[in-house]
């Protein structure tokens, strides 16, 4: 959070950094100030509840995955701490999971070279989507990375040249997770059906 400017009594800041007295500014403005400002307290105070609510939610199924061990010699979650629960209805269910954020380093490079190979030898013979899905794959997106996704997809491709397989080593080879997200996500069942949807803390969604 920003170091907060002191300001002195009867003053206000502009957005140039200056002080002016507020018997300068225009009611309005005055007024917009205070409503955005207000409007930016309630939402810090949300933030921050919002923080302190992941923290005890994470906490208390990591008691409860820990009391399931302990009393019954069961492991609840999978290799990256996943867990699934379901309250006693079936009602709701509560999603904790964690999920690694990766990047390509500079073997991709030499994972593209070994692609183009095959495509400049296969591109008379080869289907024209399997093409299109390769070039696509390593397209930027429009902040100018890599989709990750669509480059690991061509690793589900049935394709048994050698330039091909070694290109797909080169790939996994290439990956790097840098950081990993942690989050819990709660969902109300829709009905008596099999269907759940989240229940939205996402203002956009409410």
């Amino acid at each position: 959070m920003a170091e907060q400017i002191q300001v002195p009594e009867g003053f206000r800041l502009d957005a140039q950094g200056r002080h002016v007295p507020e018997s300068m500014i225009k009611p309005l403005d005055l007024m917009r100030d205070e409503l955005v400002m207000a409007i930016v307290g309630k939402t810090q105070e949300l933030n921050l509840a919002l923080v302190d609510f992941k923290a005890k939610v994470f906490g208390e199924v990591d008691a409860l995955v820990a009391v399931a061990a302990d009393e019954y010699g069961a492991k609840l979650g999978g290799a990256k701490g996943n867990v699934t629960l379901f309250s006693y209805d079936g009602r709701y269910k509560v999603v904790r999971a964690k999920a690694d954020n990766i990047r390509f380093d500079e073997r991709l490079q030499g994972a593209k070279a070994l692609i183009d190979e095959c495509l400049q030898e296969w591109v008379k013979g080869s289907r024209p989507e399997i093409i299109t899905l390769i070039n696509d794959a390593f397209k930027v997106d429009q902040a100018g990375n890599i989709r990750t996704g669509s480059v690991l997809a061509l690793r589900r491709l049935e394709i048994t040249d050698e330039r091909w397989i070694r290109a797909m080593q080169a790939i996994s080879d290439a990956v790097t997770v840098v950081t990993t997200s942690s989050y819990v996500r709660v969902y109300e069942r829709v009905g008596d059906t099999d269907r759940y949807e989240p229940i939205s803390l996402d203002i956009a969604k409410v």
